[in-house]
């Protein structure tokens, strides 16, 4: 039989660790090689990572929302095809096996030992053998631990759950349950709580302030609709308004270098190249990945890099340095159809751009109403270095060029 060795992957040199966040396959199940196995998620981003090897499942060494280094061996395969779905279990684990357990004060329900998961059992709820114990321990009740909100799997009660619910017991207050069923208890994924982290972080870095302006973006929009179909055809995707952003972004920062910036101490990096974030939403988040050279990039490389990027952003497929290196992001609340937001800005940059819903308005041009394809343009930047007449000149310089966009060329 051959054992083969999962280990977690680096995702890149400085990714020290990483954290499961999902396993796709149980012990026992057969995989095949390059099938996805788990899903991982570090300080960067979230990924899929494929089987090494074709075989059997036959150890998990490393639970799910569990971090640890990079290199530590967290599955192990049997790539023998011969080799049995019913792998017996490694001699540290328990066999089948019925065990009661119990306190001065209660009885606590009759359980199995399962090969795979421990469980135990009291009404509808499963608690491992080590939540008893500690149960046990504390003088915790039957009907105190079917209460408590569990965030694990499924809700499942963990080692962690029992020990705050015990210590605020100690402490006389009274501890979250499930009994009033008033307010469900949603534990942070690993993306959730490091965006937590940065917004922060960033707030409190960074002296925010924010701008909004508005541009007729009527030339873009019949411009893109005329060559929208020759542009799928073409290139195999739809052309969205977002590259036009882009570009039009590219190249207000080469005008005012003082947005494509950062601070490091006392002192301000002007960066050479500009490298636009451009923010993905995601089921369980925001990503953001970066468009390296932007300065460099026309429309179509825009729409190329952007579609690239955002369709591995939902996928898991991103490596780390697809969201490293970013020096201006940009971000548009407009596809939820909002008209504008204030975005956070994404350390160390000191600038975030917004952008708003398009939307025909009624405005008036030398002094007739006309209906016109318009947008609202949001900014929040780093009062630190830049201040708002430096702000309001880079956003009114976003709109000359939005305005005036050459339409006779090609795409």
């Amino acid at each position: 039989m051959a054992i083969i060795d999962v280990k977690m992957p680096q995702m890149g040199e400085s990714i020290a660790e990483g954290t499961i966040t999902k396993w796709y396959k149980k012990i026992g199940e057969k995989i095949g090689k390059d099938e996805t196995l788990l899903e991982i998620s570090t300080d960067k981003v979230d990924s899929e990572i494929p089987s090494p090897a074709a075989g059997t499942l036959v150890e998990i060494l490393v639970e799910e929302q569990k971090t640890v280094p990079v290199h530590t061996i967290i599955a192990r395969i049997n790539n023998n095809d011969a080799a049995s779905v019913n792998t017996p279990a490694p001699q540290s684990q328990p066999k089948v096996d019925e065990v009661k357990t119990s306190s001065s004060n209660q009885n606590f329900a009759t359980v199995k030992l399962n090969l795979d998961k421990q469980k135990e059992t009291s009404g509808d709820k499963f608690f491992s053998p080590l939540v008893l114990n500690i149960a046990k321990e504390e003088g915790v009740s039957v009907s105190e631990l079917e209460n408590i909100v569990g965030t694990g799997s499924q809700g499942r009660v963990t080692k962690n759950d029992i020990i705050n619910f015990s210590e605020q017991k100690k402490k006389g207050l009274t501890p979250k349950t499930d009994s009033s069923q008033k307010s469900e208890v949603v534990k942070m994924d690993n993306m959730r709580k490091l965006i937590a982290e940065h917004m922060v972080r960033s707030v409190h870095t960074s002296a925010h302030v924010g701008s909004v302006t508005e541009a007729d973006v009527t030339s873009i929009v019949n411009y893109r609709e005329k060559n929208k179909s020759d542009f799928e055809k073409r290139e195999g995707f739809k052309l969205t308004l977002t590259p036009f952003f882009l570009l039009v972004v590219a190249k207000s920062l080469k005008d005012f270098p003082y947005l494509n910036s950062s601070i490091e101490g006392d002192s301000i990096l002007l960066h050479k190249e500009i490298n636009i974030g451009i923010a993905v939403a995601l089921e369980s988040g925001l990503i953001v990945p970066v468009i390296k050279n932007s300065e460099s990039k026309n429309i179509t490389d825009f729409a190329k890099s952007g579609n690239d990027l955002a369709t591995r952003a939902r996928s898991k497929k991103l490596l780390p340095t697809d969201v490293q290196g970013g020096t201006f992001t940009v971000t548009n609340p407009g596809i939820f159809g909002n008209l504008y937001g204030f975005p956070i800005i994404n350390q160390p940059q000191v600038a975030i751009l917004g952008i708003g819903a398009v939307k025909k308005r009624p405005v008036i041009i030398n002094d007739e109403i006309k209906i016109r394809s318009m947008v609202y343009i949001s900014m929040s930047y780093d009062h630190r270095i830049i201040d708002g007449a430096l702000g309001g000149k880079f956003l009114q310089r976003v709109v000359e060029y939005l305005e005036n966009f050459n339409t006779t060329q090609s795409v």
